[in-house]
């Protein structure tokens, strides 16, 4: 019973978005508009545009590996130094309270600042490229994750700190076995804030100048061509790799947590 409601459940989740996709096909076929082509077009388009190459290359067109894999792997890199930057800071502002009483005013204050608006400093620091690409990412994703995990450390239940202080276990016993299992859930719901934000900088970053490829160029050289198939296109892929990347990080926290545990 258990398996049919889950089934119904997915099938109606995919049958709204069929249904949504249905609609604009419909709707495009009625009015044409070259700003907005039907959905088949803008798939066979993106089939041909990057996922069409040989089997020995996962079918990754010189397009896709010119463009998508260096979008991947400054997002991924951006994303994996935010996230243990994050746990191993706010685990350590979580276990004082007074240091996170101390720093929590600077916390707010830099997480507030729109990461567009540090662009010009990192220019400065670090010039167009990679390293400015990567500041850009680190900066903005590493706050929902630190403050995540320094609030889910601080949470801790006092009672097994006690008795950790009993059994006298060292720091690092006490991070392992208390303050990280405590911050688990509220670090996963940071991670997946964070996850969004590095695909969102991802894109803004390979839209400043000095960008030779990426996802992010693809969109505005398309832009500049009038090549609204190709936009279209490059939308759709960062929407499915939103989807594919959040889909992996609540499978690794289901398999963490568990599902009486959601953040």
């Amino acid at each position: 019973m258990r398996g049919g409601k889950r089934v119904r459940g997915v099938a109606l989740r995919w049958g709204v978005l069929a249904v949504a996709i249905g609609a604009w096909q419909l709707a495009t076929r009625t009015h044409t508009s070259v700003y907005f082509p039907p959905p088949s077009e803008i798939a066979r388009h993106t089939h041909n545009l990057w996922f069409s190459g040989p089997p020995t290359h996962a079918f990754l067109t010189p397009e896709a590996t010119e463009n998508i894999l260096p979008s991947l792997a400054r997002m991924t890199t951006g994303f994996a130094v935010a996230a243990a930057a994050g746990i191993a800071i706010g685990t350590a502002l979580g276990r004082s309270h007074r240091a996170y009483a101390l720093c929590n005013p600077t916390l707010q204050f830099a997480r507030a600042i729109p990461p567009p608006a540090l662009v010009p400093v990192f220019v400065v620091i670090f010039d167009f490229g990679t390293q400015m690409q990567l500041a850009s990412i680190v900066f903005s994703a590493i706050w929902p994750v630190l403050i995540n995990t320094a609030e889910g450390a601080r949470n801790t239940d006092p009672l097994r700190i006690d008795v950790a202080a009993v059994l006298r276990l060292t720091t690092a016993e006490r991070l392992w076995l208390l303050f990280l299992p405590s911050a688990l859930p509220r670090i996963f719901a940071g991670l997946r804030l964070s996850l969004s934000l590095s695909l969102i900088l991802m894109v803004f970053s390979e839209l400043l100048p000095g960008t030779a490829n990426g996802i992010g160029f693809t969109l505005t050289d398309a832009q500049s061509r009038s090549d609204l198939l190709t936009v279209w296109a490059a939308l759709v892929l960062l929407g499915a790799l939103g989807f594919v990347l959040n889909t992996g990080l609540l499978a690794v926290e289901k398999r963490l947590l568990g599902k009486g545990r959601p953040a």
